[in-house]
């Protein structure tokens, strides 16, 4: 147990199924030995960088499309040949690459608060229009895994989505109510601010990409191990799509 957790980096509720043991066992194991938990952990290196805050209070939607979250996460551009984390941290120290500015990469996202089935799209840019056409290709996807219609949509205050015409217009194409989180209250948004702590502990940072293009092509393939195999333990330790009906 102590091993698997070393090599993938992954808690009790993916160790205790893979290897037949009841996860508060595994739990029990991993504490015993003094190992931190992973949400105080580089994902990466496996290094303790952090604590984070929790909370207790937690809330469910009945069923798929009542209410999706919404968000962008922004993150460094990979340069060819691969970064600091390929080359080390004194790659970056240089005076050439500090120039080159490569920029970010915006990695736009929605999550259905009920059943936790997620999609994201790599995009160049987090304005008005960027957000409105993601949203409703991000409706047409959650469309064709059974999420008819989306009721409600969350997002934080950012001027794209509180200001934009485009995103109004968009809100009332799908015929849904546009909903913000309180100032500074970004726990109201939890469900894909959760997902963008996943996306990038087993994603972005998981393995190290000597290309930006690499890890924009492995975007897909971990999307959809997220939604059809990756175990949720909000879920019971099932995958998003077990609350989905079949299309």
């Amino acid at each position: 147990m102590v091993a698997a957790r070393r090599e993938h980096r992954r808690g009790q509720d993916w160790i205790g199924p893979e290897l037949g043991v009841p996860a508060r066992t595994v739990s029990r194991i991993l504490r015993r030995h003094d190992l931190p938990y992973l949400r105080h952990c580089d994902p990466l290196t496996g290094d303790v960088i952090r604590a984070s805050k929790t909370t207790a209070v937690r809330y469910e939607r009945d069923r798929p499309g009542e209410l999706v979250h919404v968000d962008v996460k922004k993150i460094g551009r990979i340069p060819d040949g691969g970064g600091w984390r390929a080359h080390g941290r004194q790659m970056g120290s240089t005076a050439a690459r500090k120039k080159a500015r490569i920029g970010y990469d915006y990695v736009h996202s929605m999550v259905d608060d009920h059943s936790r089935l997620a999609y994201s799209e790599i995009l160049p840019d987090e304005t008005g229009p960027t957000c409105a056409a993601f949203i409703l290709r991000a409706a047409e996807h959650f469309a064709a895994h059974g999420i008819a219609a989306i009721e409600r949509v969350i997002t934080d205050n950012h001027f794209s989505y509180r200001k934009s015409n485009d995103v109004r217009d968009a809100m009332t194409a799908m015929g849904a109510t546009h909903k913000f989180i309180r100032p500074h209250c970004p726990w109201q948004n939890g469900k894909v601010e959760r997902f963008n702590r996943t996306l990038a502990t087993e994603w972005a940072y998981r393995q190290v990409f000597t290309s930006n293009a690499n890890r924009a092509a492995a975007l897909a393939p971990w999307l959809h191990e997220y939604n059809t195999r990756r175990r949720h333990t909000a879920l019971g330790g099932l995958p998003p799509v077990s609350r989905l009906s079949p299309t």
